[in-house]
């Protein structure tokens, strides 16, 4: 469907299916303002002024804990990468947005109006729950009267969900992601080994070498500051430390998968032991992260092979496919009805 648009902004990445092409445009979620209200930059070339920008340039995450916390910034870079970088049209177009299931419908409309109350208006703006456009996205079947089980795992949430016959029976959004598993990294080596190191250093020895699980034995080089001493110092470090360092975190998320289980229906846990546990979102990528989920759980665990881009994916199909367009609705009738 040309002229429509699949739009999934993430705490991290702003992911974009756009139905001209049938592609996925995937960058950071992020813009770098001066002089208080001008755009310096924005997408990947703004996140990596992020810790290195001076005092002038604001470089800021319009998103957090998966509401919108920008209205303006999220909205004039939406419309940057839409019509410069994408070389889109909004007036007339089909616009379908992800929206997070666990928060208040003020919020929700927030993610529709940052279109519906643009001077290009589109032809319509729908938005859709997220955890079904990432089941959409991942090829399942959510029509179907079998439970499914769906966990996002975000920059600064997770979302648990079980989903049947194309509704949600249990969802729970959690305050915590990879961000968090970030920040016990630079806490831990601060505490540990008196280093001082930055959120993207920590981001890069948790992709690098972190793991759920104990043992996996490779080891990273970082650069930091020596709390001693105050000057820049080099330092080897081991998985295991990063093991150490988010174990807390891995135990939490362990916890609540087990809860959202345990509230489970009958018939609808025994859908989900059938086809297993799915896993999507950045933070799944965590070296291990499955096999930890199945010695807990004792169900198999799935991973999406692009799991930042299953929802952008699903998004799509809800924009091109009749059998899923009933999964993308309008606002205004949910909150005036």
């Amino acid at each position: 469907m040309a002229n429509s648009f699949g739009i999934d902004v993430g705490t991290q990445n702003l992911k974009i299916y756009s139905g001209t092409n049938d592609e996925i445009t995937n960058i950071k979620n992020t813009i770098a303002i001066v002089n208080k209200n001008q755009v310096y930059a924005y997408g990947d070339s703004a996140y990596s002024m992020f810790e290195k920008a001076p005092e002038t340039i604001n470089v800021t995450f319009p998103i957090i804990s998966g509401v919108i916390a920008d209205f303006d910034n999220m909205q004039t870079m939406l419309f940057q990468v839409l019509e410069h970088d994408l070389k889109g049209k909004i007036k007339g177009s089909d616009i379908v947005v992800a929206v997070p299931t666990d928060i208040t419908e003020v919020e929700k409309k927030a993610f529709a109006d940052l279109f519906s109350k643009s001077k290009n208006k589109p032809h319509s703006v729908r938005v859709c729950e997220k955890p079904i456009a990432c089941a959409i996205g991942m090829g399942l079947d959510v029509s179907e009267p079998t439970g499914v089980m769906v966990v996002d795992l975000g920059a600064d949430t997770t979302e648990i969900s079980v989903i049947s016959l194309g509704g949600l029976v249990l969802s729970e959004l959690l305050p915590f992601g990879g961000n968090q598993i970030d920040e016990s990294i630079v806490t831990y080596l601060k505490r540990n080994f008196n280093l001082v190191i930055g959120k993207k250093t920590a981001k890069q020895l948790k992709e690098e070498i972190g793991s759920a699980i104990e043992g996996r034995g490779e080891k990273l080089t970082v650069v930091g500051r020596d709390v001693v001493s105050g000057l820049p110092i080099e330092m080897e470090i081991e998985s295991d430390t990063i093991y150490s360092a988010i174990k807390t975190d891995l135990e939490s998320f362990c916890t609540n998968v087990k809860l959202i289980l345990e509230k489970v229906p009958p018939e609808l846990a025994k859908d989900i032991v059938h086809s297993g546990i799915y896993l999507t979102g950045g933070t799944s990528q965590l070296y291990q992260l499955t096999e930890l989920f199945s010695q807990v759980t004792n169900i198999k665990v799935n991973a999406f092979e692009n799991p930042q881009e299953s929802c952008a994916k699903g998004l799509g199909q809800v924009l091109s496919d009749g059998k899923f367009k009933t999964y993308g609705y309008n606002m205004k009738s949910r909150i005036f009805k």
